[in-house]
């Protein structure tokens, strides 16, 4: 299965100011994190960001928050259940009536709507902590999770990798910002091919 642009949106976690000096290899995350934002913008993919008590923490860089359709402010681990998955989904329809419509008994429930794009790339700090469980929650509530790994880091190789493990156990894809590029293009005869590809070399 690859990935698809228009089922697609983009989670960037927590790549701020004084957490990163501590991160491994986190210049190279950061500047990954920035090609994947520029190129969800060329590519109409809605990117969204989160950052972990901001007070404390810092900001995220302002290059990606404004690549960023919203970001997140959070004190949970996970993003997910503090607002994050209600972005990632379309609004609920409301169910329009008249005067011929069945009597609410007999109506059928309205069923959940799914949404529009289900799959979720997602890339962040640390990996085997704000990363891993904003992504366990998305799965849990059944998006499809893309995991940038060349995005994330933590502070040690060791817990990174662990979150890596976990997560492909958990039934996450494991992929790389270029990888996630050609996916998204599909082609080289894509509009967007040129200025995609200078993204990455």
């Amino acid at each position: 299965m690859l990935l698809d642009a228009s089922e697609s949106q983009l989670v960037l976690v927590d790549y701020q100011a004084r957490l990163m000096p501590a991160i491994f290899e986190g210049p190279e995350v950061v500047a990954n994190a920035l090609r994947l934002a520029r190129m969800a913008k060329l590519l109409d993919v809605p990117a969204f960001g989160t950052e972990q008590n901001p007070e404390k923490l810092g900001l995220n860089p302002p290059e990606l928050r404004e690549l960023c359709r919203k970001t997140l402010p959070k004190m949970s681990f996970g993003a997910a259940a503090e607002g994050l998955a209600d972005w990632l989904r379309p609004p609920a329809r409301q169910g329009g009536g008249n005067a011929r419509s069945l009597p609410k008994h007999l109506q059928k429930p309205a069923a959940a709507p799914a949404a529009e794009r289900p799959t979720i790339v997602i890339a962040g700090c640390e990996a085997h902590v704000c990363l891993l469980q904003t992504a366990l929650e998305l799965i849990e509530q059944e998006f499809d999770v893309w995991v940038v790994t060349d995005a994330c880091s933590s502070r040690t190789e060791r817990n990174r990798d662990a979150a890596f493990d976990r997560l492909a156990g958990a039934g996450a894809e494991l992929i790389t910002t270029e990888m996630v590029a050609f996916e998204w293009l599909r082609s080289a005869e894509h509009p967007a091919f040129r200025e995609v590809q200078a993204l990455i070399k």
